[in-house]
């Protein structure tokens, strides 16, 4: 609901946005510095229906519940101004504030001349537990000349075996991954963001994905992927302070309490996994399709045995399964990933489906010791190309009053 107190009114859209008779002003000097210098970064409200807060010690979207959609967007600069992105991240949080709560970004200009400042498709909608989380690549730092800030441990992937990385998923300067249960409203949510900093963001590439799940049970099953196994079965146990600070979130300098982000886009060959037998298919996950659990137990969170063997005397679990390799590689990430399905691929006529794969770690070195174990010799490989790649530092979480990236810029 957008109240008298927080709506922008022409006259004053008009001064902010220095709008004269024949041309209008739009990008971050236009509609979000309008919004920013009306409302300042706005306060969550928690009388709105279905919503996430956005202020707090870790940013939302990483130990969230998750959501049944995401859609995830990486940009390019074409700015080296660092003032300039410090303000544009002022503005995003004056509209995430709104967007999370539910808000229409202001009301409608009774100047049909104007272009309205909330493009409009979420009207009628409520937050849908939407979640906005940020983030730069190490790439960041050097695009503004700030590299002396970059973390130490702030490194870029390597190239892992099996990697066939298209280019056209991989780089940029800043994640902007949108979270919700309800497509439209994330649409909505990223499509307002990048619209108030054309002038100096660009859309690098994108992904949508989506889970599902029964929301009727107090204890949500875990979401299978399009290969119909459940996808994220460690989690749960992240919802222990202790684990978290130990695996999660960074302890150090200014990037205390934020997270690295590894993002990959991964291809699923759908029509080989169909011709493939059930056994087979277990076999290579490490785990029954049906239950979720190990080889050779009963429930899907029983504990991991690598060395327990069948009443032939061989292993239940293969060495070469996806499930051995990621307990032998003794590390931990938490993973927060969504299926995505985008039509055709016109040169084979199969199936343009796949993986977003989202992990947040506290090191990106303990998804590239993961991802090492995996790529040479992974059973699954057989199945899948990494086809996206990369690795950002999400921003510490925001207080009341601050912005994103505040850690950050006050040590400029």
């Amino acid at each position: 609901m957008v109240t008298k107190e927080n709506s922008v009114s022409r006259r004053d859209f008009l001064k902010l946005a220095s709008i004269g008779g024949a041309g209008v002003l739009v990008g971050s000097t236009g509609l979000g510095t309008s919004l920013y210098a009306l409302n300042h970064f706005g306060r969550d409200n928690q009388h709105s229906k279905n919503k996430v807060n956005f202020y707090g010690k870790h940013q939302s979207g990483i130990v969230t519940d998750v959501q049944k959609h995401v859609y995830f967007v990486v940009l390019e600069l074409s700015t080296d101004d660092v003032q300039q992105v410090k303000k544009m991240f002022q503005d995003w949080t004056t509209q995430s504030v709104k967007l999370m709560n539910g808000d229409v970004l202001a009301e409608i200009s009774k100047n049909t001349l104007l272009p309205s400042v909330d493009t409009g498709e979420a009207v009628g909608l409520d937050a849908s537990r939407l979640t906005l989380t940020y983030g730069i690549s190490a790439e960041f730092f050097k695009k503004l000349g700030i590299e002396h800030l970059k973390p130490k441990d702030f490194v870029d992937l390597p190239h892992f075996p099996k990697d066939q990385l298209n280019p056209k998923y991989t780089g940029g300067h800043i994640f902007i991954q949108a979270c919700s249960d309800d497509p439209q409203v994330n649409f909505h949510a990223v499509r307002n963001l990048v619209r108030a900093s054309r002038d100096i963001v660009s859309m690098k590439w994108s992904q949508t994905g989506f889970n599902s799940y029964d929301e009727t049970k107090k204890t949500p099953d875990t979401p299978r992927n399009l290969f119909s196994f459940k996808d994220g079965t460690g989690n749960p146990k992240f919802k222990d302070t202790e684990t978290l600070d130990r695996f999660v979130f960074i302890d150090q300098d200014w990037a205390k309490n934020g997270s690295y982000l590894v993002v990959r886009r991964i291809q699923m060959h759908i029509e080989t996994w169909d011709r493939t037998s059930l056994e087979d298919q277990e076999r290579t996950f490490g785990r029954h399709r049906d239950s979720g659990a190990p080889i050779g137990m009963k429930k899907e969170y029983d504990e991991i045995d690598i060395k327990s063997k069948n009443d032939k005397g061989e292993l239940n679990i293969p060495e070469d399964s996806h499930v051995h390799l990621a307990k032998k590689a003794n590390t931990t990430i938490m993973r927060r990933s969504f299926s995505y399905s985008d039509g055709i691929n016109e040169a084979t006529g199969t199936f343009d489906a796949g993986l977003l794969f989202v992990s947040f770690q506290k090191s990106p070195e303990q998804f590239i010791k993961l991802q090492s174990m995996m790529g040479r010799v992974d059973r699954l490989n057989e199945y899948i190309t990494h086809r996206g790649s990369g690795v950002f530092l999400a921003f510490p979480g925001i207080k009341e009053g601050g912005y994103i990236g505040e850690a950050l810029f006050n040590r400029l």
